[in-house]
């Protein structure tokens, strides 16, 4: 055998046998990667029911046809592991791993996240409201930074369908609800008491409601008609469902510990980000969708009401003044609160929202 073949079998079987080494590596680099996914409420709820029918699946489908990887879920939904009030401190001690979430609860530690609630009757369509909050997250990264002071990282904003009052008694102006107690959530509470007309605030988490309702503690609470129909069947103990159109608003969260994101393989965390860009969008489409089907659900079953837009402009009215006065309480922490809400006024009208009010906060 001549020096050159001998030269160019070397070369080869070198080649070949390092080729080898580099495919046994990869697959002693393969493992199972295992996510603790969980929310406070079940998947009944859209954006939790996103989360097991849409970003599960479609992240595991993603990692595994791109990497040697695969991927094991721990479900924990309908409060299992975290409860509504806790998952934020789940996420951040690690008790999960990935976490949906609402700022409701966090009033304390994410003053400035809800935004949209701060700016009442809002667009109700859940696909402007959520390009509204993501064109407000690029313009303040600070909005983004806050959760690393928490240990997580956001992954998507998540949507929710436009709200409404559900009641166990007809209204039909503003001054009607004087002295009647409603349920909210944290700070869409001041939608009632900021209004001046005697309503009675209630606050608790959406799966308390049913009983706070049949019990009378409460009449009556703001939410969206999915919620009011057939996911918590609150239309079971009010019978009147109004459509005042209070705004669709984005103030959920999907997020991922710390610990736990550091600790992927880098080829995995832009997957995660890809597939939590299409969710942060499905919760915008699906919720929209969703709305008229849920609305016609409710149309047979109770008594549903669409008020004029007159009854809306004196609501929206008599809050006019109260943007301002929470803007001035944030600013006085050190928070952006008048140029956040100023720059959500602009965004929601390129994307084509007219303000029945054009609040006014300087």
């Amino acid at each position: 055998m001549s020096f050159n073949k001998k030269v160019l079998l070397s070369a080869l079987a070198f080649l070949f046998a390092s080729a080898t080494l580099f495919l046994m590596a990869g697959k002693l680099e393969a493992k199972t990667i295992t996510i603790r996914i969980a929310s406070g409420h079940p998947p009944t709820v859209v954006y939790a029911g996103l989360m097991k029918s849409f970003f599960q699946p479609e992240l595991k489908k993603a990692i595994e046809s791109k990497t040697s990887h695969k991927v094991k879920f721990i479900e924990g939904y309908s409060g299992s592991i975290v409860k509504v009030f806790d998952t934020f401190e789940g996420i951040q001690n690690g008790i999960v791993d990935v976490g949906g979430f609402c700022f409701c609860f966090e009033a304390s530690k994410l003053k400035m996240h809800a935004f949209q609630i701060m700016l009442p009757f809002g667009t109700m369509d859940p696909v402007k409201s959520v390009a509204i909050a993501s064109s407000i997250y690029k313009q303040f990264p600070s909005l983004e930074k806050r959760f690393q002071k928490f240990n997580q990282t956001m992954l998507a904003r998540i949507g929710d369908g436009g709200y409404n009052l559900g009641t166990n008694f007809p209204w039909k102006k503003v001054t009607d609800l004087k002295g009647h107690k409603i349920l909210g959530a944290g700070l869409n509470l001041n939608w009632m008491k900021q209004a001046n007309v005697g309503i009675i605030a209630v606050t608790d988490g959406l799966p308390g409601w049913y009983k706070k309702i049949q019990n009378g503690v409460a009449e009556g609470g703001i939410m969206f008609p999915s919620a009011w129909g057939p996911v918590f069947k609150l239309h079971e103990v009010g019978k009147y469902y109004t459509e005042i159109g209070f705004g669709s608003i984005t103030w959920h969260a999907l997020n991922v510990n710390n610990r736990y994101w550091n600790s992927l393989p880098p080829e995995v965390k832009p997957i995660f980000k890809e597939v939590a860009a299409r969710f942060e969008l499905l919760t915008g489409s699906h919720n929209k969708t969703a709305y008229d089907w849920n609305m016609n659900w409710l149309r047979k079953n109770i008594t549903v009401t669409k008020l004029p837009d007159s009854v809306r402009q004196d609501w929206a009215q008599k809050l006019a003044a109260w943007p301002q006065k929470h803007a001035n309480l944030l600013e006085k922490e050190g928070l952006p609160a008048v140029k956040i809400l100023n720059a959500t006024l602009v965004a929601a009208e390129k994307q084509g929202y007219k303000w029945p009010v054009r609040y006014v906060v300087k």
